[in-house]
């Protein structure tokens, strides 16, 4: 089972969740999911969105790959951050697509530029 982890008190990033992990960050009182895996992706959790919708959350699938990590392919999941209720569980198979867009946000809503931001992504080794 992957670890979700809190970065802060909007966002928790994990790898593949579980239905008990859903069920556990929904009793928590997380408000949304998040998921960045493509659906050719191996051990998904089977009908995610529906189980998800079901414990009562909000669930946004953005298919996104490392490499296409970029200013406007990371637009698009910026804008979904800031408009889905929070906290939020961003989420990929093994949890470094979802620190890396965690990282990109708060540090653009902190006011530094994409260019800057992803330049640090990328010296983590996250992208």
């Amino acid at each position: 089972m992957n670890i979700v982890r809190k970065i802060n008190d909007e966002l928790a990033i994990a790898g593949q969740i579980t239905l008990d992990q859903l069920k556990q960050i929904a009793d928590e009182g997380y408000k949304s999911v998040l998921n960045l895996r493509l659906p050719d992706e191996t051990g998904l959790l089977v009908d995610e969105q529906e189980k998800t919708e079901l414990l009562g959350l909000y669930y946004v699938n953005l298919p996104t790959k490392s490499e296409d990590i970029n200013n406007q392919g990371t637009l698009q999941i910026y804008q979904t951050i800031i408009e889905l209720p929070k906290p939020i569980l961003i989420h990929c198979d093994n949890s470094i697509r979802s620190a890396a867009i965690v990282l990109l946000y708060i540090a653009i809503k902190q006011g530094m530029t994409f260019e800057k931001a992803l330049e640090k992504i990328i010296s983590l080794g996250l992208i």
